[in-house]
């Protein structure tokens, strides 16, 4: 590396020429827009909630013995009441179930978006353990297969990821017209159908969420934003980035 006091001076662009580079700068740093965005937002509920020999496919049973439709999620009034109700379950696979059937049933219309009561911090079982980051133990140092140790680690991301665009949908429906009705959602759909892959394929392998410890790091700074919708819209991005880098330091580690 260069010392900074030995970095050249470079002549500073004036009138057209700087205006155009400031120009391009803009462009540059400005987000392109997701192609797909728009045929993602009106495609209907995807039931592909099982993982096959040639990849997602409608599961023929529930390995877990909770039906896909979700036990109570039809006595919800409203999204914002079916979120909390999401919020309140402790089982993750049982979050899922009933985070597909809200969604299907806000998707097939006739539900407002209601208003409900966000609890303090989502229902969670006993395990996992919840540690600091610090202190979540390596693959080695658990002697499990690293393709199990990370497999838990993305269903814990994704085991998050529900909690948090529900939290969402139910702590700021206020902001629906902000927002999008469904907007977040839909995200959550996605997120319990990809724990669902990673809990199908944690069980292939002898495991099941909750067999390694955790951090909290996601959930902590999702709290943190419970006030403020700007906050939880900037924040969220960069502490997925984060517990990604967590995760590639923890394999340096090994």
């Amino acid at each position: 590396m260069v010392p900074l006091g030995r970095l050249p001076a470079l002549p500073l662009a004036r009138g057209s020429t700087r205006r155009r580079l400031l120009a391009a700068g803009a462009s540059a740093a400005s987000p392109l827009p997701w192609p797909g965005l728009h045929t993602w937002r009106r495609a209907p509920p995807s039931d592909l909630r099982s993982w096959g020999p040639n990849g997602p496919c409608v599961p023929n049973t529930d390995k877990a013995g909770a039906p896909e439709a979700g036990a109570g999620v039809g006595d919800g009034s409203s999204l914002a009441e079916m979120g909390a109700l999401v919020l309140s379950t402790a089982d993750p696979l049982a979050k899922a179930h009933l985070t597909h059937a809200a969604f299907s049933r806000w998707a097939a219309g006739g539900l407002p978006v209601g208003l409900a009561r966000a609890p303090d911090h989502p229902a969670r079982p006993e395990k996992p353990l919840a540690v600091t980051q610090k202190e979540v133990p390596t693959h080695k140092a658990m002697g499990v297969p690293l393709n199990a140790y990370m497999l838990h680690n993305l269903a814990h991301v994704e085991l998050n990821a529900i909690d948090l665009a529900w939290d969402t949908v139910v702590r700021f429906s206020p902001l629906r017209d902000t927002l999008g009705d469904g907007f977040f959602a839909r995200v959550a759909d996605d997120e319990s159908r990809h724990f669902r892959w990673y809990s199908q394929r944690l069980a292939e392998l002898g495991f099941r969420y909750g067999d390694m410890p955790v951090h909290n790091l996601l959930w902590r700074e999702c709290a943190k934003s419970s006030s403020d919708v700007s906050a939880r819209m900037a924040v969220i991005p960069l502490v997925q980035n984060l517990n990604r880098k967590l995760e590639a330091l923890m394999l340096d580690r090994d």
